[in-house]
Order: structure tokens, then sequence, then C-alpha cells
């Protein structure tokens, strides 16, 4: 059947940033879809998504990281691997965080958390995940960007900067590792009703402007990520590289 495109089954995947509103959505995609699964997350949420795969039978752990800590990073993502019997299908980097402030007064530590965090951690991880993934041959990254790696966004430059990087990392990563198996693309979310978007939730105002901007006149649901996840993780997108995907309702169309 047609299906058996999307199909998952056996598929060993690393998911950073897992345990995130989006993240656990991209989890559990792949999960569903057949993929044993390793959460890299420092939240201690990210143990409990596992149990809850584990209780119904899926292949699902977690390593909790902090992947502000290189050397944390490095340890914890081998160890992932090693869960997941040495070998890695797929990777997903959706760890990310937001610090907003306005732009003339924004700190250089909170500058450097965010970069570090948003774009250092997931161009390691990548380099990590690429050179099993070129060992064996084949493999899938998926990054997840933003809205703001097209626009600039506000009060937010190191999160509009890291994102810029993040679709560019993509690009570049392409250019190189396409022809030796290697799938690698970026997701762009917009607007979701998570944490994240915290600021835009409990203004009534912000929320109006941005429903304004958005041709599907709502804000995006954690359901909305899965898919695109699953068919970029899949056999269904190996012809698709270095490409960068907007996931949200339209906004960057208008």
């Amino acid at each position: 059947m047609y299906n058996e495109i999307f199909d998952l089954t056996g598929k060993k995947a690393i998911v950073t940033g897992g345990a995130g509103d989006l993240g656990a959505s991209m989890v559990d995609g792949l999960v569903r879809s057949g993929a044993d699964t390793v959460i890299i997350d420092l939240s201690d949420r990210g143990e409990e998504l596992a149990k809850k795969y584990r209780d119904q039978g899926f292949g699902v752990w977690a390593v909790k990281t902090n992947l502000g800590d290189r050397e944390e990073l490095e340890r914890n993502f081998a160890k992932a691997v090693e869960l997941l019997g040495g070998r890695v299908d797929i990777l997903v980097n959706s760890a990310g965080i937001q610090i907003r402030h306005p732009s003339e007064l924004f700190p250089l530590e909170d500058w450097d958390k965010v970069i570090e965090i948003n774009l250092t951690a997931t161009f390691r991880c990548c380099q990590l995940a690429a050179q099993r993934m070129l060992e064996q041959g084949k493999g899938k990254i998926i990054n997840v960007a933003s809205v703001l790696s097209f626009f600039g966004g506000y009060t937010v430059p190191a999160y509009a900067a890291s994102k810029g990087g993040v679709a560019q990392l993509t690009k570049a990563f392409a250019n190189e590792w396409a022809a030796k198996g290697i799938n690698i693309n970026a997701i762009a979310p917009g607007y979701y009703m998570t944490h994240l978007n915290d600021g835009i939730r409990n203004n009534q105002a912000r929320r109006e402007e941005f429903l304004s901007r958005i041709p599907q006149k709502r804000f995006g649901d954690v359901e909305d990520i899965s898919g695109i996840v699953v068919f970029l993780a899949s056999a269904a997108s190996d012809y698709v590289n270095g490409a960068v995907i907007p996931v949200d309702g339209g906004f960057t169309g208008r």
C-alpha cells in the first residue's frame, strides 16, 4: 500500500527538546509510525513521556541533558545512540529557548544562551548524527527553524538570529551530505499556542494582530506539527533536501 512509504518501523530516532510542547508532538508522530526513539531534554517530563510509551509497548527512552553544556551534550548523545543499539536513522533538533529584551538592552549573556542552545547545539547534534549516518550510507535530519528564519521578530534578536542560522546551516549541510545519503531539511513553525508564545497568548491585542496575519485564522495546534516530521523522516521525502518548510497556516505567504 502507498502508506508504506511513511512507515518508520525499525528506524532509530533521537529528538532533542522532545519533552516540549511541539517536541512531544514530534515524538508522538515518530513513535506511532514505528520508530524507536530517545528523547534528549533537560526536563523531567522526558522520562515521564518515555515511560508512558514504554507502558504501551513502544521503544522510547529519555536522557536528561543540558544542551548548553557541550561536554554533557557529547556524552549523552553517545548514550542515546547506545540505547538505540548503536544506530541513528533520524535526528530531530527541536530544542530551543527564547528570551525577550529590547534589542538595545539585550544582555550578552542571554544572547550567548540562546545561540548556544538554538544554533550551536543544533550544529553539533547534526555533526554527531551525520558521522553515524555517513557510515550507514543513509539518514534523515530534521531541524526546527521558525518563521523568524524569514522575519526579524520583535525584542527577540538572538532568537531570530539563531533561527536564521538554523535555516542556513541546514542548506549548508545539505550541499555536502545530500549525495552521501543524508536528507537534511528544516521546518519553520509559525505561531502555536505553546509556552514559547506566552507573550502572544496572554495578550488579547497581540493575539488578534497575529490572527489577522494568518490566512487560516487560527494558531497552530501541537498536533499540526507531527505530520511534516513523519514525512521528512520517511522514504516519502527521499528527494527533499536543503528545504526550509513553513508550517504556519499560510503566515509566510501573507
